[in-house]
């Protein structure tokens, strides 16, 4: 299934894509998309409800992110060797963890509202994946039982506030509007190796990334192992596994997003994305 969640901010309503490419409208199934909703029992009710029972959505109508409710946002730093490189960086021998604020979560095709401050916006496209269950220290052979689904994230990132602001990255990775996801959340069984997709993004209609999540130097399953060593995850839970190689930090000399600028992304089986880049009035 390619789950979904359509209309304006703050008053979207479920709804899935088929096969067609038509979008259906679920609110008469569930309220919302949330962890509730794609936890296994959650899935298999969804699962069996024939699309073609459910309303057309006609017209052109906003996509918001697949999934409400998002209490924890977990992104990986340095997951591809490339990038690790390119930014001058050791290459992890564990995987480097920190949060971005669930408030930069924004639709798929939403505006990337630049900091007034901001000097150094970057761009990282990453494939993410929604939790399913609760899962706290999970084997790595047990770690991809526990994924909802699979999805498109912009990781958005302020080098500046990053880099020069302390040294802590979720202040560069959080402000409104750095987190686009989706359009949609992609079940696993229509992700047969999520170990083997295709990402990649341009600005300007030139190619910034391309790579495949096969060059992950730590795998889906290891990460969500290893971070459940450390905490609870739960349904609802957003994980982004890293970006990778051709970010603009990377570039000789940097090449940073401006206003104006249009950043599209996407990644094999699970959709793209387009953003403006508009200064933040």
């Amino acid at each position: 299934m390619k789950l979904l969640r359509f209309g304006q901010p703050g008053s979207e309503q479920p709804g899935l894509l088929d096969e067609t490419g038509t979008i259906r409208d679920l609110s008469g199934v569930v309220a919302d998309i949330t962890g509730k909703t794609l936890s296994p029992a959650g899935l298999e009710m969804l699962r069996s409800v024939p699309p073609s029972s459910l309303p057309r959505v006609d017209g052109d109508v906003r996509l918001g992110p697949p999934v409400a409710d998002i209490r924890h946002f977990i992104a990986v730093g340095l997951n591809y060797t490339d990038h690790a490189i390119e930014t001058n960086t050791p290459i992890p021998d564990e995987p480097v963890i920190f949060s971005k604020a669930p408030s930069c979560i924004v639709g798929p095709n939403d505006d990337v509202l630049m900091p007034r401050e901001a000097h150094m916006l970057d761009w990282e496209a990453e494939v993410a994946v929604v939790i399913g269950e609760h899962a706290f220290e999970l084997a790595e052979e047990d770690a991809l039982s526990v994924v909802a689904g699979y999805l498109i994230c912009h990781d958005v990132s302020e080098r500046q506030f990053q880099i020069h602001r302390g040294g802590q990255w979720i202040k560069g990775k959080s402000s409104p509007s750095f987190g686009p996801l989706g359009p949609w959340l992609v079940t696993p069984d229509e992700v047969p190796d999520p170990q083997n997709l295709n990402l990649w993004l341009t600005v300007n209609g030139v190619t910034r990334q391309s790579g495949s999540t096969a060059k992950m130097i730590f795998p889906f399953k290891y990460l969500i192992s290893y971070i459940s060593q450390f905490m609870a995850l739960e349904p609802g839970d957003v994980i982004t596994t890293g970006t990778p190689p051709g970010v603009g930090l990377g570039m000789k000399p940097p090449v940073f997003l401006r206003p104006g600028d249009q950043v599209e992304l996407g990644a094999d089986g699970l959709g793209r994305q387009k953003q403006t880049v508009v200064l933040r009035s």
